[in-house]
């Protein structure tokens, strides 16, 4: 084992600065992909065959596809079609979409989850199949999907070390470059899985709540 105190000290303050990378990516992808996620989950149980089609296809294609790819695919193909973004924006743009197929799923088993007497008799009573959905069985369905989501938001979080192939200063890379320039790797690796735990824990603690919380009988 080479584990040294002085080197593990000296290298947190930049694998600090990597952690707080890693969390900005994390926060805006959890973002986007939510957004992703709703939308598609709400397309996988539309009434309309072409949104349930485009949506089953997008949510088939991203999950069949390791996430590595997608980046490199992205960070190598866009420039071809002439589209330019910078590496942090491909990074995001991956990670929502890896996400957001996630979600997709999610959210379409929190809606199906309710039992479909409810809209027929949202329905029954007049309401428009929008708003019945906003009104009856939405509030219904967050409820039963707030823990998986929690979950799959710590799982974008540990995702979020791929990003480091296309030379985002991460909180993996940052536990590289300090193994490289130390010549250590245990001490530097060290405060590495301390910071990925200091960010997954919380929402570890918040999704077994949230599952006590909701627990459906």
């Amino acid at each position: 084992m080479d584990f040294e105190w002085s080197i593990f000290l000296e290298t947190l303050p930049s694998l600090a600065r990597g952690a707080v990378v890693t969390a900005q990516l994390a926060l805006a992808s959890a973002l986007l992909g939510l957004l992703i996620g709703v939308l598609g989950g709400l397309a996988r149980v539309s009434s309309r065959p072409l949104l349930r089609k485009a949506a089953g296809v997008y949510v088939t294609v991203v999950r069949g596809l390791p996430l590595l790819v997608i980046l490199l695919f992205l960070y190598y193909g866009l420039p071809s079609l002439g589209l330019l973004l910078p590496a942090t924006a491909v990074a995001i743009l991956a990670l929502a979409m890896t996400n957001g197929a996630y979600v997709t799923e999610i959210v379409r088993s929190g809606i199906e989850s309710i039992d479909r007497g409810q809209m027929r008799a949202a329905r029954s009573l007049g309401m428009s199949y929008p708003l019945a959905m906003r009104r009856i069985i939405l509030p219904q369905a967050i409820r039963r999907v707030l823990a998986p989501l929690t979950n799959e938001s710590i799982t974008l979080i540990k995702n979020t070390a791929l990003v480091s192939v296309i030379a985002i200063s991460d909180l993996l890379r940052a536990g590289v470059d300090a193994m490289t320039w130390k010549a250590n790797t245990f001490s530097p690796f060290a405060g590495v899985g301390l910071f990925y735990l200091a960010l997954t824990l919380p929402l570890l603690a918040l999704t077994g709540w949230l599952e006590r919380r909701y627990r459906i009988h």
